[in-house]
């Protein structure tokens, strides 16, 4: 008398998802066999539709990608018996055997079909996606870097700006592009400390407001009155190129330490001053800040002196001087909390850097696109 045994219920369902994921691998190879029969019709044509790619992502709910590799797949599968066989008996997944298709259709003539199979059956999708990378360039590397140079010249980039100011970013990069403005990117969006609770995007996008701030030596043109330049009552906003008018605030955080050119307007709008607000901090001054200081001085952060600016602790607008004593390393975050976002930074007794918030929790009022 043979006695049951009794089934995880875990597993049991891991058994069921690997067992229905190779049912819908196999479903796939069929809906390719038929999307490759569908595009040698002259329907899709018929219909409207610039390619059969075009009418199987309109009519299939498909990105372009998708469609793309799906007819692929079902028109060269065929040549590929042993890849085609392997996903048979489950040892593969759809997404292996669409990029054994490509890499075949890449290297042509010089593909080997059991050496990269092996690398399939052995490795994850995402794993092999990238092997197959590798092993087109050792086959053709010409080829290969005219692939690259060509997918460089599809970058774009969008900018466009609502009637509220805001900036609306889209677009594309290459791998190389990508992977250049994330490594620029990524040490500038880690968490400043224990009470940084912004999330990952708006970490990012500070990083690249800091990188176009900090990283570059892009000048900035802003048209302020001297009233607005001294923040005195019923002053009006600057004006900064391609932003709506800014605070006498961001004006001083600007003026603290960056590229700035001013023009200050007197009565009646007329010019009174043109010229650079000379009070940026560098030579030897600068180095002896980054020596002393060696990163951001506000407490609990270690960003380096190369991502932090020269803070004036009394701003040179309300008569600081540039020296050493009356300057302070802060990052692009901090700076920013320094000025627009209320906070005061005092020097204790015992010469630390002490971060006072400002009387009321600060909040922002304003909301980004879509917000209500």
């Amino acid at each position: 008398m043979s006695v049951a045994t009794e089934v995880d219920p875990d597993e049991q369902l891991a058994r069921e998802l690997i067992a229905e994921r190779h049912q819908i691998d196999l479903l796939e190879l069929a809906w390719s066999r038929k999307a490759a029969e569908f595009a040698r019709t002259d329907y899709w044509d018929a219909a409207g539709s610039v390619s059969a790619v075009d009418w199987l992502r309109h009519n299939c709910n498909l990105n372009e990608t998708a469609a793309a590799d799906r007819l692929a797949v079902g028109r060269r599968v065929d040549s590929l018996e042993e890849s085609e066989k392997s996903m048979n008996q489950g040892k593969i997944g759809f997404a292996h055997l669409a990029t054994l298709v490509r890499t075949a259709e890449a290297v042509g003539d010089a593909f080997e079909e059991s050496k990269v199979l092996k690398q399939a059956e052995q490795n994850s999708p995402g794993r092999f996606f990238y092997l197959c990378r590798h092993y087109r360039h050792s086959k053709d590397k010409e080829r290969y870097a005219a692939e690259q140079t060509a997918e460089a010249e599809q970058r774009s980039l969008q900018l466009t700006r609502t009637e509220a100011g805001w900036y609306i970013i889209g677009g594309a990069l290459d791998s190389i592009g990508g992977a250049a403005l994330r490594n620029a990117l990524e040490p500038l969006a880690r968490k400043t400390g224990e009470r940084d609770d912004r999330n990952q995007e708006r970490r990012l996008a500070d990083a690249l407001v800091e990188l176009a701030t900090l990283q570059t030596q892009t000048q900035i043109n802003v048209t302020s009155s001297l009233e607005t330049l001294l923040g005195l009552e019923g002053a009006p906003a600057a004006e900064m190129d391609f932003s709506l008018p800014i605070s006498s605030t961001t004006v001083e955080r600007l003026a603290c330490d960056s590229n700035v050119t001013r023009v200050l307007l007197g009565s009646e709008s007329q010019v009174i001053d043109v010229g650079r607000s000379k009070r940026v901090v560098s030579g030897p001054v600068r180095k002896a800040l980054d020596v002393r200081d060696r990163h951001c001085q506000w407490p609990g952060c270690d960003r380096p002196a190369k991502w932090s600016v020269a803070h004036h602790v009394v701003h040179w607008i309300h008569g600081g001087t540039t020296d050493l004593d009356n300057l302070v390393l802060l990052c692009h975050r901090h700076h920013w909390l320094v000025h627009e976002g209320g906070w005061q930074l005092v020097r204790g007794d015992g010469g630390e850097m002490m971060a006072i918030p400002p009387k009321a929790p600060f909040e922002a009022s304003a909301r980004g696109p879509g917000q209500s």
